[in-house]
C-alpha cells in the first residue's frame, strides 16, 4: 500500500524532519482571513446589492451553487427593504386640512408618525416659496407627514407676520416650532435648509451613507459562508484517503 505523504503520521513527520518528504503546509489564520476576505471582495465585485429582484432571479439560472446561496440572500434582502420601504413611505405630499381636521390629523396621527404642520397666507411671497420647497422635502421624506394649513385658521387671529410657521408633532406633542422663516434664510432658502431643520427636531430621519445599512450583516454572511466552504474542504480531503 502506497505511503500518503499528506497524512500526520509519526512516520511521516521523521520523513519531513529529515527533508525526505516536504512539510505538510499548514493553513494559519492570517490564510483564513485572506481567504475570507478574498471571498468577500468577490461577493461585492459581482454587486449584487445593486441587482432588482427580477435581475437577480435572471442570474439565479446561470450561477453555481455558491453564488446561488449568495444570490437568494440577496434576493430576500431585496425584498425585505421593498416591504419595509412601502410601509414607511405613506405620504410624500403636503395635505391640505381644516382647524376641524387637526386633532386627528395632527395631534392624534404624530402618536404613530412625525408631522409637521405648516401654517401659511397664499398671498405672501415667502409663504409660496416654503410652500414650494415643503412639496420638495416631503416628496424626499415619504415618512413623515406633512401637513398645511390658513394661519388664522387654525390659530384665531394669528398674525400673518408670523407666516410662515412649521409646528413640529411627535408622540403627540409639539416638539418644535419655527416662526418666520428667517432662521431658514428667508428668501434664499433652500429645500435643504429646511431638512436640517427638520432633523434637529428629529422630523426626518438622517439620511445612511449608500450600503452602510447591510454592510455588517453581509460580511458577517460572507465570513460564515467562507469558513463553512472551507470546512467543506477539509472534508473532501478526509474522503479522498
Amino acid at each position: 500500500m502506497a505511503n500518503n505523504h499528506d497524512e500526520d503520521t509519526e512516520w511521516n513527520d521523521i520523513l519531513r524532519a529529515k527533508g525526505i518528504i516536504p512539510k505538510k503546509e499548514e493553513i494559519t489564520e492570517a490564510d483564513i482571513v485572506d481567504m475570507i476576505d478574498e471571498a468577500i471582495a468577490k461577493r461585492d465585485a459581482k454587486n449584487y446589492e445593486q441587482k432588482t429582484v427580477d435581475e437577480l432571479d435572471e442570474l439565479l439560472d446561470e450561477d453555481n451553487e455558491e453564488d446561488e446561496r449568495m444570490l437568494m440572500e440577496y434576493r430576500q434582502q431585496r425584498l425585505n427593504a421593498i416591504k419595509q420601504e412601502m410601509s414607511e413611505d405613506k405620504f410624500g405630499e403636503i395635505q391640505h386640512i381644516y382647524k376641524t381636521d387637526f386633532v386627528r390629523e395632527v395631534s392624534d396621527a404624530s402618536k404613530e408618525v412625525w408631522v409637521v404642520a405648516y401654517l401659511y397666507k397664499e398671498y405672501l411671497p415667502i409663504c409660496k416659496l416654503m410652500g414650494a420647497h415643503l412639496a420638495t422635502v416631503a416628496a424626499r421624506n415619504k415618512s413623515t407627514k406633512f401637513v398645511k394649513i390658513i394661519g388664522d385658521q387654525c390659530i384665531p387671529n394669528y398674525p400673518d407676520r408670523n407666516l410662515p410657521t412649521l409646528l413640529i408633532y411627535g408622540d403627540g406633542d409639539v416638539k418644535g416650532q419655527l416662526v418666520g422663516a428667517a432662521q431658514l434664510g428667508g428668501l434664499n432658502m433652500k429645500p435643504e435648509d429646511i431638512e436640517a431643520y427638520l432633523r434637529r427636531v428629529g422630523a426626518i430621519k438622517i439620511p445612511e451613507s449608500k450600503g452602510s445599512k447591510s454592510e455588517e450583516v453581509k460580511k458577517s454572511s460572507i465570513r460564515s459562508s467562507a469558513v463553512a466552504a472551507l470546512s467543506d474542504d477539509d472534508e473532501y480531503e478526509s474522503d479522498d484517503y
